[in-house]
């Protein structure tokens, strides 16, 4: 789960890690009266107004401007409020602002990269350290990844006190900065394992010039699985910032992630999803989605999937792909006529059944009046997807 900027430095204040000081605003004149507050307790004189959205690279489409004065704090948070804020993180269409955060300017001295992950190849996390700061990691990572520093943690012991020196050293900090960074990691490792987050950025991580370290800005994604652990974490998202229909899909606790593709599927088991995404793209066509209806796919979850898929105009075709282990195929081709006659499909529709009871399923939709194409084998269902697309 994502959260928004705002709310992961409160949550990394809580842990005691550095943040720049800011107030959310979600209307323009809620963020002058953001401003006046922060000149109250801070004395500030300049401000930033950021737009308060799921995606990076804001800056470069619009959403962070600095403000010199109230009044220009009231113009800039009028031009952010409500536009459709586009970056590379929100594709073309862009993403409604529905807030902003009127943030205390820094005097920057130097600006650094501090990102925490899981490493899957060591099957440990991994704290990632640049002196490439404000630019976009991947970007590091392809062009000079020399100046990328790691350090791997240890599960069982945690992170130690000699790698964040180590990183600390490494980025360059020197004297009594030196010291902060260093508590600096320490405090974000620390927020990272006790809110079971996925990913854990700062970018930029800044020395400012009277010696402070600070974070500029903040990206923390929670592990979804383990939000029964954090009830009160979890009442920070925010469903206006999620794709509608994957937002309808885990109301049916189905796992969906809409592609830009003309090809709908729908699969019980990660991994077969995955083979079916590859094998549409063989056939000539893309996926439009990655969706799991879990092992136990039932009428009530295929219908929903129907629903969900017929939702997205760039479909053209339909695939079902099902593998009858936990479910056996005969019972998953009786939800899929049951969910078919509740739901109108104007769209080609191949049903591949491979497992228990495979036969069984495909001569139960075969004598069902449906308009479907049925398939065991894998290669059957390419090529069937294929006749779909080109007619």
């Amino acid at each position: 789960m994502k959260v928004h900027e705002y709310q992961a430095k409160e949550i990394l204040a809580r842990y005691g890690v550095p943040v720049q000081k800011g107030v959310l605003a979600t209307s323009v004149s809620g963020a002058v009266d953001a401003a006046k507050k922060l000149h109250a307790e801070t004395g500030a004189e300049l401000f930033v107004v950021k737009a308060q959205v799921h995606a990076g690279g804001r800056g470069k489409g619009g959403g962070v401007k600095l403000a010199r004065s109230f009044e220009e704090v009231e113009e800039k948070a009028s031009a952010i409020l409500g536009m459709m804020l586009k970056t590379p993180q929100t594709g073309p269409e862009g993403q409604k602002v529905r807030s902003v955060l009127i943030a205390d300017a820094v005097d920057i001295e130097k600006e650094f990269y501090l990102g925490i992950t899981l490493d899957r190849q060591t099957n440990m996390t991994v704290i990632m350290a640049s002196t490439e700061g404000g630019v976009e990691i991947e970007k590091v990572a392809e062009e000079t990844p020399e100046l990328i520093l790691k350090e791997w943690i240890d599960p069982a012991i945690g992170l130690q006190g000699f790698q964040a020196r180590r990183l600390a050293f490494g980025l360059g900090f020197e004297g009594d900065a030196f010291k902060k960074a260093v508590k600096f990691i320490l405090a974000l490792y620390d927020a990272y394992e006790s809110t079971d987050c996925s990913i854990a950025e700062i970018n930029p991580l800044t020395l400012t010039k009277s010696g402070d370290v600070l974070a500029i800005d903040a990206k923390l994604n929670l592990d979804d699985n383990a939000l029964f652990r954090h009830k009160d974490l979890a009442q920070l998202r925010d469903v206006h910032e999620e794709d509608p229909l994957e937002l309808e899909a885990s109301e049916h606790q189905l796992n969906y992630v809409k592609l830009d593709g003309n090809v709908g599927c729908m699969v019980n088991g990660a991994g077969l999803a995955m083979a079916t995404m590859d094998i549409i793209k063989i056939a000539g066509g893309e996926p439009a989605n990655f969706l799991d209806v879990g092992g136990g796919a039932n009428p009530s979850t295929v219908e929903a999937g129907f629903r969900i898929i017929l939702k997205d105009p760039a479909v053209k075709a339909i695939l079902i792909n099902i593998f009858g282990g936990i479910v056996r195929c005969d019972r998953v081709a009786k939800g899929v006529v049951e969910a078919a006659n509740k739901v109108q499909i104007n769209l080609p529709l191949i049903v591949r059944l491979q497992g228990t009871n495979a036969q069984e399923g495909k001569q139960i939709l075969d004598e069902s009046g449906l308009k479907v194409e049925t398939a065991i084998l894998f290669q059957e269902a390419a090529d069937k997807v294929t006749k779909a697309l080109a007619g």
